[in-house]
């Protein structure tokens, strides 16, 4: 088994969502001995937003590339191969001005790749990258989820759950860690549910595992 990390905070060793991707990387092999963990660094290994020359990648082959064109058409040819590669992903995603970071936005935009992630068919798009398990690991200085107001604001996990799908894959679980802006106590209580969830997602993993291998 194949499993890949994906960071995306800018702040190092004081973000939390780092703390946590580590600690839902360390329960998954902890519960799935053997598997080997690829790790990508969004904040210091981001690839370049999109622009003319990343549109390089969908030209029909046989197109004279420019130099510049073939550097971002083999940066993407790396991050989507890296991706289809792992069976799963846990992917660091903090909320920043109400979406994601734009270095997470950058990467997914590579994914995103017609013949590769999804194609779309006289009955519309079809993902492509089925059978992998997605851990996002969601993070908040303030409260979303218990009011509608706060869903409506909310441009991160909303918008990874529809990416994801978009790409085929339905087992995408978030585990979030809410109102770390808001005092000790709500951080505290906020990271010690998160620590939970984490905990039960890859032992639910493992156990359907083991069901589907025994069946």
């Amino acid at each position: 088994m194949k499993l890949l990390q994906v960071d995306s905070s800018v702040l190092g060793a004081n973000s939390v969502s780092r703390r946590l991707t580590a600690n839902a990387v360390a329960d998954w092999v902890a519960t799935h001995p053997g598997t080997e963990v690829d790790y990508l660094d969004l904040a210091t290994d981001a690839p370049g937003h999109f622009d003319a020359d990343v549109l390089g990648v969908r030209l029909p082959e046989g197109t004279v590339l420019s130099d510049a064109q073939k550097r971002e058409k083999e940066t993407t040819e790396k991050l989507i191969s890296q991706f289809l590669a792992a069976d799963v992903v846990v992917v660091g995603a903090p909320l920043y001005n109400f979406s994601v970071p734009s270095q997470l936005k950058a990467w997914i935009d590579r994914l995103a790749q017609p013949g590769r992630t999804f194609q779309y068919t006289e009955k519309g798009p079809v993902g492509l990258a089925t059978g992998k398990t997605v851990i996002v690991v969601s993070t908040r200085g303030g409260i979303y989820s218990t009011t509608d107001a706060g869903q409506a604001a909310e441009h991160q996990e909303s918008y990874l759950k529809v990416v994801f799908g978009f790409f085929g894959i339905t087992d995408v679980r978030f585990v979030r860690a809410e109102g770390l802006a808001m005092g000790e106590q709500v951080k505290a209580q906020a990271l010690e549910s998160a620590a939970g969830d984490i905990r039960r997602a890859a032992a639910e993993a493992a156990n359907q595992a083991q069901a589907a291998a025994a069946a």
